[in-house]
């Protein structure tokens, strides 16, 4: 119910001053109600839509590069250590510890370089 259908309401009921008075504020606080209602009703409703992330297939770190592209679309064309040493470069500012990732890709850098190296 609006403002002005409350008015209108008001404006129609036969009484006095202060009856129309009466009327006017319990309509007002129904008004005010129904108002409180909705809006409760439309936070629960946005609470309930918000997706949650998949924390195992999309988690946000493997999503949120700037170029948009998820580091696995580029890694599994590569060797596991090759392709390791980018996902830790690649997610190094987006997770954790930057120099924790950048020392991880350089193990697997390593691990790369040795196993050339035997050959």
């Amino acid at each position: 119910m609006s403002w002005t259908q409350v008015t209108e309401e008001v404006k129609e009921v036969e009484a006095t001053p202060a009856e129309r008075l009466e009327a006017s504020e319990k309509m007002n606080a129904q008004v005010v109600a129904d108002f409180a209602y909705k809006v409760t009703q439309g936070k629960a409703k946005l609470r309930k839509e918000k997706p949650k992330a998949d924390m195992v297939n999309h988690p946000p770190h493997y999503t949120s590069h700037p170029s948009g592209v998820e580091c696995i679309q580029i890694t599994e064309h590569m060797g596991f250590n090759l392709g390791n040493a980018l996902k830790y470069i690649w997610r190094a500012d987006l997770k954790g510890s930057a120099v924790e990732d950048l020392e991880k890709a350089i193990f697997y850098i390593n691990r790369e370089l040795d196993k050339r190296r035997t050959k």
